[in-house]
């Protein structure tokens, strides 16, 4: 596909700096660019490649202004990183969609199947599945019995669904990704033997959810684990039974929520945080990576970091003085001994 960086500047509402027939034919990243492509610029770190990248076309913030010539014809935008994924959602809208049944695959007959529906190799669909029109189901994806599949939902190979779940319209379910495996349910009996607690619930996911790969949700043990609107997940997450992620809150990889811990809207979490159960965290609260919380948080828009987790700037106040604590330790050694040499005593 051949592009202007007119024609480019049109779908993003840009402002042209430079040639607006400067042709683009891919994309590359700024550090590594190549003539005839699209780079953007966001992170200011980055910005002194800007002035060395061999792409033809660059999409910048209006604020940016540079500090020596540039080569590229530049885009200004209001966001950059917006712009950049308003761009790549279309080329990927633009790109065709796989439709039809491969074989071998095993339909179950009492399955309702939507319009231009596409279910790869050796996929299994069991009884009473509602899939709905233009879903996309990979190669060896497992879809249990009474599950439901909304619109425009695409499910990458090897995920596995399992009975009873509902996904929304509009969601992505990464390679190898569980959806509804059982809680971690166990009591122990009276010589201390563990015995399981069913996990009767299920998990729903509401639309426009992003789940990554090799990330687990469990099914509740009874009721529901439930996934909120416009949630992305990254890789490596864990979920357990009968949590609740609110609408637009985003994960990064690694992160652990015990069971029952109800999680507000638009929350960002780092990578490898941890939450214990049975908790409530407020919305819009931020937890920096390997942040660990045992307590309910409260105040919303708050930011925490640390294990136990507290308030981020009380935290890097803190740091100043752990991080000391050798030094203090010695010069309180050297003080007890002068004090011993002066008196006799400490």
């Amino acid at each position: 596909m051949e592009f202007t960086a007119q024609q480019i500047s049109q779908l993003i509402n840009g402002e042209i700096e430079g040639n607006p027939q400067a042709i683009v034919r891919d994309v590359s990243k700024i550090e590594e660019g190549k003539p005839e492509t699209l780079t953007f610029l966001a992170n200011p770190k980055y910005a002194p490649y800007i002035y060395t990248t061999e792409a033809s076309v660059v999409i910048v913030n209006k604020a940016f202004s540079p500090e020596q010539p540039i080569k590229a014809t530049l885009i200004k935008v209001d966001d950059a990183y917006q712009a950049l994924a308003k761009l790549l959602q279309m080329y990927q809208a633009s790109l065709p969609r796989k439709t039809g049944i491969e074989q071998p695959s095993f339909i179950n007959a009492s399955a309702q199947m939507g319009d231009f529906v596409y279910v790869g190799a050796f996929s299994y669909i069991g009884e009473n599945v509602k899939i709905g029109n233009n879903v996309q189901i990979y190669p060896q994806v497992y879809v249990g019995d009474n599950v439901e599949i909304k619109d425009n939902t695409i499910i990458y190979p090897g995920a596995k669904i399992y009975k009873g779940c509902k996904i929304g319209a509009n969601c992505v379910i990464h390679s190898g990704a569980v959806i509804g495996s059982d809680g971690f349910g166990f009591a122990p009996d009276a010589s201390g033997r563990f015995e399981k607690i069913p996990q009767i619930g299920i998990v729903i996911i509401e639309d426009d959810v992003e789940v990554g790969s090799n990330t687990t949700l469990d099914r509740g043990t009874m009721g529901a684990t439930l996934i909120r609107k416009g949630v992305k997940l990254d890789n490596l997450i864990m979920i357990a039974h009968n949590v609740e992620v609110g609408e637009n809150t985003v994960m990064a990889a690694q992160c652990g929520i015990a069971g029952s811990t109800k999680i507000g809207k638009n929350v960002m979490f780092g990578g490898q945080v941890g939450i214990a159960g049975h908790l409530k965290i407020a919305d819009g609260v931020k937890a920096a990576a390997q942040t660990g919380v045992g307590g309910n948080i409260k105040e919303d828009g708050m930011v925490i970091m640390g294990s136990p987790a507290f308030q981020a700037m009380q935290y890097n106040k803190a740091y100043v003085v752990f991080r000391n604590l050798p030094d203090l330790k010695n010069r309180i050694e050297k003080l007890e001994k002068a004090i011993a040499a002066n008196t006799g005593k400490i």
